[in-house]
């Protein structure tokens, strides 16, 4: 199972790495699956996480970087440390580093836990 939600992972790194996160998202995460950014209350379903997604990315101008760091699973889990950066309409230019949490079932991402902070 480790092996098998590895490389899933890689396979979803590959495309947020290029930026592709609705790709990613329609691609791995089950119809039910529940986000949560850290200090939020969660979302469930892929339709709202997908929608919630596209809403964010109408006000980055451009995307610098998707880098994961410190991959590794173990039983359902994933985990990795990313680096992501953008530049917003409003002339921010952001940075983010962050922890995912991901349980995998069946393939697919049941739930997704953000732990964050903008440098």
């Amino acid at each position: 199972m480790e092996q098998l939600n590895l490389a899933q992972l890689n396979q979803l790194l590959g495309l947020l790495e290029k930026g592709e996160f609705i790709e990613g998202m329609e691609t791995f995460f089950a119809p039910d699956v529940t986000i949560q950014e850290v200090g939020q209350a969660p979302k469930s379903g892929r339709d709202l996480t997908i929608a919630v997604e596209k809403e964010l990315l109408e006000g980055v101008s451009e995307f610098i970087q998707y880098t994961a760091h410190s991959i590794g699973a173990g039983g359902d889990k994933t985990f990795y440390e990313a680096t992501m950066e953008f530049k917003t309409k409003d002339g921010q230019h952001v940075t983010q580093n962050q922890a995912v949490v991901t349980t995998w079932k069946d393939g697919k991402i049941v739930d997704e836990r953000y732990y964050h902070n903008n440098a």
